[in-house]
């Protein structure tokens, strides 16, 4: 169990609350409308419980665990929202770059890829990031940027 949590210490940035803001591709960032986002550590730091809660209809809420899989040598984001969608996500976060990505099947559908590449702030109090989506699993197009600041 050390070893993991040592492994997950990696994460300890994200740990905390965050609003999150969404930019269209039109550039248009819409206004803070309380998307809140947070990460907190289960157990002894072997895992992080990330929740997010979006007070819009098209954007459900829900939570995911994420932790280390030896196996693949890499985070593993467990994801399940409101709809009843169950995913996961490939996830790194090094030198303040948070990635995920979704281009295998898993337990939903999988009629789509997905990635997210975020990049920390030096002072780690903003996370600016862009969601992608692949309709075909190949042809990358950005889904919409979305702007994390620390709240706690």
């Amino acid at each position: 169990m050390a070893a993991t949590s040592e492994r997950n210490e990696a994460l300890a940035p994200l740990i905390g609350e965050w609003s999150m803001t969404m930019v269209m591709p039109d550039d248009a960032e819409l206004p803070d409308i309380g998307a809140r986002v947070t990460f907190e550590w289960m157990g002894d730091k072997a895992f992080v419980l990330e929740r997010w809660t979006v007070p819009i209809p098209e954007a459900p809420d829900g939570l995911a665990v994420i932790g280390w899989d030896e196996g693949r040598g890499t985070f593993l984001q467990h994801y399940f929202d409101e709809r009843g969608v169950a995913r996961v996500y490939e996830m790194g976060f090094e030198d303040g770059v948070w990635t995920l990505e979704r281009t295998k099947p898993d337990f939903s559908e999988f009629n789509f890829s997905q990635r997210f590449t975020g990049t920390l702030s030096a002072d780690g109090r903003r996370i600016d990031g862009s969601f992608e989506i692949a309709h075909d699993h190949e042809t990358w197009e950005k889904d919409f940027d979305g702007v994390y600041t620390r709240v706690l």
